[in-house]
């Protein structure tokens, strides 16, 4: 089956016991059983839950997995498959990614023995330098959070498995339905759910997709030790969203495009940092690695933090808010949101400076959006315009004193 048909029907049969054509939310803690040891499947909802058994087999079956596993949230996945690390041991990762990732490697993991090393994100003969005998894991995202550069994920993995070391791929931004992770070689496949495969704003939630049976294993005894589950009807809300992924990631990547040219033929922007233009240095990689360029613009005013307030506040349709991947579009401040856990003096090292702007393009009208961001830019240009008149008054009386 083609993938939009799986986010249909991957794990979502109707429901045996009443005909249900939709998946039933099952909210129940406990399961009665027959007899000792003999049980439905189910015993304990912290363990399995049906609702919760069909995202997971859905979710596995659009990565290419043979196994799934869901959690509460993206950071609750992202601590299971870190479960599997032990002190002594070494973690690679690119040097573009979410504050959240960085503050449970350098708050939790790094304290407990864990040592981390960040290279270049994009830079495959620097993860291959970094590597030691004692490097277990190499952690990826691409396209990377927030400025959107790409790793060539096949050229990684094949590194890393001459060594036996473990590739992950946090695969938020493209969703499986623009990116497999697993096809190109990796091991495991991580997600928040909150974000495009969720896609309407109204749930917390992550994921987990691999083939190593053995991973598996110890990430399923990981998340029945840790209890980070989603609740039945939080599942339910990810597998409803699903449903309509491969539609929404269409429109979000031809309103990405869209916006992305807007501002880059704009004088109050400096940088514009997307995939599908031509000018980004990783634009072939992405036509190789992705079946579309995604739906996240990120850009960096030609102005001051003062100028980026400024346009924020007068944006009608895009929300100032957190997270992204929702069908409305929001605009987020990094330096001061997503990434305010990475010290100033590192988030500038790696250019998440304070005039850098991040946009979730949602799948509202193209237009609507370039004419709401148009005429926020022109209310930063109104201001620059007003503070020069200031001045030159300010001139003219000196002069005639």
């Amino acid at each position: 089956m083609d993938f939009a048909t799986r986010a249909i029907h991957a794990g979502q049969d109707a429901d045996p016991s009443t005909g249900a054509t939709i998946t039933p939310i099952f909210q129940t803690s406990t399961y009665t059983q027959q007899g000792l040891g003999d049980n439905k499947g189910f015993e304990y909802s912290r363990t399995h839950n049906p609702t919760r058994t069909a995202l997971e087999t859905c979710l596995a079956s659009l990565e290419n997995a043979r196994y799934g596993l869901a959690f509460s949230s993206g950071m609750a996945a992202t601590s299971a498959v870190l479960s599997v690390l032990r002190p002594g041991q070494h973690v690679i990762a690119g040097d573009d990614l979410y504050g959240g990732t960085y503050r449970i490697f350098e708050r939790v993991l790094r304290p407990m023995g864990v040592d981390f090393t960040y290279v270049p994100a994009g830079d495959v003969a620097a993860y291959a330098a970094a590597m030691r005998p004692e490097t277990r894991m190499i952690w990826l995202e691409t396209p990377t959070n927030p400025l959107l550069s790409l790793v060539d994920i096949r050229a990684v993995a094949d590194e890393a498995h001459k060594r036996g070391i473990t590739v992950v791929v946090d695969n938020t931004f493209a969703s499986p339905y623009l990116q497999k992770p697993l096809d190109l070689g990796a091991d495991v496949v991580t997600h928040s759910t909150t974000k495009y495969l969720n896609g309407h704003s109204d749930v917390i939630g992550g994921a987990v997709l691999t083939s190593d049976e053995q991973l598996y294993q110890e990430m399923k005894f990981y998340q029945n030790a840790a209890g980070g589950v989603p609740s039945p009807f939080d599942s339910w809300l990810v597998l409803r969203g699903v449903k309509t992924l491969a539609v929404r990631m269409r429109q979000h990547c031809e309103n990405a495009m869209r916006v992305a040219e807007f501002l880059s033929g704009h004088p109050l922007v400096r940088t514009v940092y997307y995939p599908g233009l031509a000018s980004h240095p990783d634009h072939e990689l992405a036509q190789r690695q992705m079946a579309g360029f995604g739906g996240m613009v990120s850009f960096a005013f030609e102005g001051t933090r003062e100028d980026v307030d400024t346009f924020v506040r007068h944006l009608r349709l895009f929300a100032l808010a957190e997270s992204l991947g929702g069908v409305e579009s929001l605009c987020c401040h990094p330096a001061s949101m997503t990434h305010g856990s990475i010290p100033a003096e590192e988030r500038e090292k790696r250019g998440v400076t304070d005039t850098l702007l991040r946009l979730s393009v949602g799948i509202e009208d193209a237009d609507d959006l370039i004419a709401d961001l148009d005429q926020a830019l022109a209310s930063v240009a109104a201001k620059h315009a007003a503070a020069s008149s200031e001045r030159e008054k300010a001139g003219a009386a000196t002069g005639a004193r």
